[in-house]
Formats: C-alpha cells, structure tokens, sequence
C-alpha cells in the first residue's frame, strides 16, 4: 500500500507541474508523457550481466517507451521475499533460476503473467514457466572451467577428473549457494549416468561431496567473484557460469569450459506479487523476449535465447558457444524444476549444515 502511495504522489506532483506550465502555454497531457515520468526497478546480478541487459534490453526499452530503468543488484530469493511479505519494494521485477521462481510462486511471492499486457508471439509453450508465473529470458550452463595454462598436458575434461585430485592437482572451487547443481556434479563425479540423475541420490551425492571437500579453496557466490577468482589465478578450475567463462577467455584469460557434465538452469522473467510497476514490468518483459533483443543480449553474455528466432541475428562462431547450441546441448543435463522445487529448502538447510561440520 505505501508503494501505491509513492507512486501516486510521484503522479500527483507530475500533473501538478503540468498544470504550472499549461499556464504559461499549451500543454498535452497523454498516457505517453505521463509514462515518461516513470521508472521500472529491475533486480539484476550486476557485472558484466548487467552490463549486457543495459545495452540489449533497457536502453533500447527507454528509448521505445520513454520509461526508464533503474537496476538493483544482486539477486537474492530472501530479500525477494522480504519485500513482498512487508510490502516495502527496492524492485519490481527479476531475473531468477526457474526452479526458484516455481518456489515463489508456491510461496504466494509471484505475479501471475499479465496476458492484457504480455503476448507470447513466437515463443515456445515451455518458455512459460513457474505455472504461468514467469517468462523464460535465457538459458544458461554451470559448467566446468579450468586454466589451461596450469595444465599443459591436458585439463579435466568431467566431474570425474574435477575429483581426481591426483591426477590433476590444484586449487579449487565450487559455488556456495547452488546446492542442486553441486549435488548433480557429486552424483556425475560418482558414475551416475546423465539420464538417471533424477531423482537425485541426496545420500550418495554428500557421501561423495565428502571426498572433495577438504580439496576446495573457495566456495564463490557471485558471478564477478567467480570471475575474479580465475582469472586471477587463485583457482585452478571451478564450477562456473559459461557465459561468464566465455567472456574471461574472449578478453584472454587462459582458460577451457567444459559441456560435458553442465548443467542447463532456465532464467526467468518475473514480477514480484503486489509490486507496484507490475504493468510496466510485463511490458518491458514483451519487449526483451523479442527475437533481436534477445540476440543482442547473447551476442554480448554467451547464454541461450528463449526466443529460436534469435539464433538468425547471432553470429555462427558464437551460436557454437552457446548452452542451446545442438552439440552443447547433447552432452549437458537439464535440471528438473518440479523435483527441486519439492525439496529446495530441506536440500539447502541439509548443504549448509555439512559446509558448517
């Protein structure tokens, strides 16, 4: 309710200074100027996907619309949470895992899709997701990454050799608030086949976890800490990002992703149950999920497009690197929203409470 407030005072205050000037001269109000006196706060990751959402998506979006974007980092499912159950809202809309969105939606923390305002057009059915919660916005891969130049001879090429700590020594890294994808990548490292993860071994997958613990060096939480930690040498090889891989190997940095054994997770589009720019939010979604937006952001954050019709604006030499790129796509694993979604909060309080043992 005090949201609704702020915003009609910030109405208020524009009508009345469009008064004051109508009295020195003609003045059109319409629904456009008003929506130029508008902002959409967006929750972002920060860094260089940020960086690549300003240029594809909300500047273009401004520019179309005259609405502007303001961005609050990083991602966080409890502040999201937070904000809704107090009705006190920093942002808008984000961009999160799907699996967690179908989590909010449960939760009662989810704005339903606003058919009025959002058309699907060319999308995929499954580009729907979180039982009509959310829009799918990219795909992208937790992959394998190591530094080439400490392994001269050849790097870990699975989750097998990421275990093999004889075979390739160094330091190591693995992601500290991403539970599912690092039990997959225990159960992968223990000889479970691809197509018989689900559902997942939680047992057998810590009994292994148990084996690598005490060889990693850090454990990251954020895509510019991941990034960091690589490039600079303090680690090895990691679990990581691919789109935040592929950027360091573009600007140099001596490293080698890995597909085999990634693991595929859905980003999502989605408007925060109550938010008080939720029409704006779905209409800003109806923008980035067009075909040329979407290529524009993956040309520059080597993710998948949701959108097939993305792939005609996008260059063949990085379509290649892409998680949705047919060969990429053959040797990864897609994580199962539903089964996750079930189990998150046991699995996450289980994971802590063995990184605190």
């Amino acid at each position: 309710m005090r949201a609704r407030w702020h915003f009609d005072r910030r109405r208020r205050r524009f009508l009345q200074t469009a008064a004051a000037a109508a009295a020195a001269g003609p003045l059109l109000i319409t629904e456009r100027t008003i929506a130029q006196t508008r902002t959409l706060y967006v929750n972002s990751w920060g860094g260089s996907f940020t960086a690549a959402q300003e240029v594809a998506y909300f500047k273009p979006f401004t520019a179309s619309t005259g609405i502007q974007i303001r961005t609050v980092t990083p991602v966080s499912y409890a502040k999201i949470k937070a904000q809704v159950q107090s009705g006190r809202y920093e942002f808008d809309m984000t961009s999160i895992n799907s699996m967690q969105w179908l989590r909010a939606s449960r939760e009662g923390l989810a704005e339903p899709i606003d058919w009025t305002t959002f058309k699907q057009g060319t999308l995929p059915p499954e580009a729907i997701v979180a039982n009509g919660h959310g829009v799918a916005s990219n795909i992208q891969g937790t992959n394998l990454c190591y530094r080439s130049d400490k392994f001269r001879d050849g790097g870990p090429k699975s989750w097998v050799d990421f275990w093999d700590v004889k075979k390739f020594p160094g330091s190591r890294g693995l992601c500290i608030n991403d539970s599912p994808r690092t039990l997959i990548f225990a159960l992968i490292a223990d000889g479970v086949p691809a197509d018989r993860l689900y559902p997942l071994d939680i047992d057998r997958a810590f009994k292994k976890l148990n084996e690598i613990k005490p060889h990693i060096k850090v454990w990251w939480r954020e895509g510019n800490q991941s990034q960091q930690l690589i490039r600079d040498g303090e680690l090895d090889m990691m679990s990581i990002w691919n789109g935040r891989a592929t950027e360091l190997k573009q600007a140099g940095v001596p490293v080698e992703l890995v597909w085999n054994g990634a693991v595929r997770s859905t980003s999502t589009w989605c408007v925060l149950k109550g938010a008080p720019n939720r029409k704006l939010a779905w209409e800003f979604i109806q923008f980035a999920t067009q075909a040329k937006p979407q290529a524009d952001f993956n040309t520059r954050l080597y993710y998948g497009p949701t959108n097939p019709a993305a792939f005609e604006f996008i260059p063949h030499d990085i379509a290649v690197v892409l998680p949705t790129y047919s060969e990429n796509l053959a040797v990864s694993i897609r994580e199962d929203d539903e089964w996750e979604a079930d189990r998150i909060v046991p699995l996450e309080e289980r994971f802590t409470q063995w990184l605190a043992s």
